[in-house]
């Protein structure tokens, strides 16, 4: 028999760490190769690690809210054979800072509650192992911010802070002043947003926020504070696409077993209008505009729970109509499973959202960063439109949709933000009844 260490896998570009949610097995359990063994959760989406090997877990290392770096192991597991992926290798690891054996026997045990009247503002990010430990050693959120984090974006993690309790003594008064104030060097680096406190009445219901709404709640209080948006409106009559998906929408059924839904036209228009406009297509970093290669779609999802998700269509320009429904079916199904893995949200270069999936007429998008536009798609309506024909104009009814196109601009301005949107409306409006997929 050997042992083998069950790493953290990496989870695409700029994820270096992840919380674990909930293991769903025991130590103790028999697992099989592929099996998913314990949910985890990123920035990005919640996520489960399947093992690359069948065994028996014989410790997990990394306990529920703690968290785990990329390339740490969070459990060992007994297996058949020999191997060089040893539980040694993984005891002997040391933490990037060591505490006296007193602090560490008190932070390691599982956290009871204990007395603390420190409370935090939300300003800081922190995981609910590293705010526990926090709240058990009374250290204050202005203390929190003289740490230097070494996690993603600097976040503070569990090696950090048991660093600080371990020479917290040994700390000069000065060390909690208040945090300078000095003026970020880059753009996009901005002040967290004020928290507001609204009195409770009798028979108001408190509703803490999830881990993910709490996200996007930052998410989007960022992407207004770094980007001025301007957002433009247009309305498309979109008779043709209506008579052409109803055309094909049961032989592409029959033929691909997937379902031919109103988005995959609506990529393909954006992709289109993207090649006409690349300086769409691009971010901003610093001073410097970054022009981006690939064209990955962003597809905002609305979740079961009522959160929102953005997985991404990479290389979306390289693909057909019907790849493009293949594509979209997959994660928009593997969104509302909770199946999508890490980069699955990632790289997206400008976003789509279908307000008219909820019965809307328009809306004015938020753009997410660091994109520097973002397309809303409102409900298809049938409304009396006057129509230019060879023998005059005439009133018929139509299918028509508004689009809202909101824009960066400080890199976009109305001409370009405004000519994009209308390419997207030229694409739609004349769109070939004669197109195969």
């Amino acid at each position: 028999m050997a042992e083998y260490k069950l790493l953290l896998p990496s989870m695409g570009e700029g994820v270096m760490e992840a919380t674990i949610i909930t293991w769903l097995f025991n130590e103790g359990d028999n697992v099989k190769e592929d099996d998913s063994v314990v949910e985890i959760a990123t920035d990005k989406v919640d996520s489960d690690v399947p093992t690359p090997v069948s065994g028996k877990i014989v410790k997990i290392l990394k306990q529920k809210d703690e968290v785990a770096k990329v390339g740490e192991a969070i459990a060992i597991l007994e297996i058949e054979g020999e191997g060089g992926n040893t539980a040694s290798e993984v005891i002997t690891e040391a933490p990037a800072a060591t505490p006296d054996p007193e602090t560490l026997k008190t932070i390691e045990q599982p956290l009871q509650a204990t007395a603390s009247n420190v409370e935090f503002s939300g300003d800081l990010y922190l995981s609910p192992l590293v705010k526990s430990i926090a709240q058990q050693e009374n250290i204050s959120e202005s203390e929190l911010k003289t740490i230097k984090g070494s996690g993603l974006e600097g976040r503070i993690t569990k090696e950090d802070i048991l660093g600080y309790v371990s020479n917290r003594g040994n700390q000069p008064a000065q060390q909690a002043a208040p945090v300078q104030t000095a003026a970020p060097a880059a753009p996009q680096a901005v002040a967290s947003a004020p928290v507001s406190t609204v009195p409770v009445a009798a028979g108001d219901e408190i509703i803490p926020m999830d881990r993910m709404r709490k996200i996007i709640a930052e998410n989007m209080v960022k992407a207004k504070q770094i980007a001025p948006h301007v957002t433009s409106f247009i309305e498309t009559d979109v008779t043709n696409v209506v008579k052409w998906r109803n055309k094909h929408k049961d032989i592409f059924e029959k033929r691909e077993g997937e379902k031919l839904t109103f988005m995959p036209i609506f990529v393909k228009a954006v992709v289109k209008a993207i090649q006409d406009f690349p300086m769409i297509n691009v971010s901003i970093s610093g001073e410097n505009i970054i022009k981006k290669k690939n064209i990955n779609i962003g597809m905002a999802t609305a979740l079961p729970d009522g959160n929102l998700i953005v997985p991404v269509i990479k290389n979306a320009d390289q693909l057909s109509l019907s790849g493009l429904a293949k594509a979209i079916n997959d994660l928009a199904y593997r969104a509302r499973n909770k199946k999508l893995r890490p980069e699955d949200t990632q790289g997206a270069t400008y976003t789509i959202s279908n307000v008219g999936s909820f019965g809307n007429l328009m809306g004015t998008p938020i753009i997410p960063q660091p994109q520097v536009a973002i397309l809303a798609i409102g409900a298809i309506v049938k409304k009396p439109a006057v129509l230019e024909t060879k023998d005059g104009d005439v009133i018929a009814i139509r299918q028509l949709m508004f689009m809202s196109h909101s824009y960066d601009h400080r890199v976009v301005d109305g001409s370009l933000g405004g000519m994009m949107l209308k390419h997207v409306h030229d694409y739609l409006q004349n769109w070939d009844l004669n197109t195969e997929i």
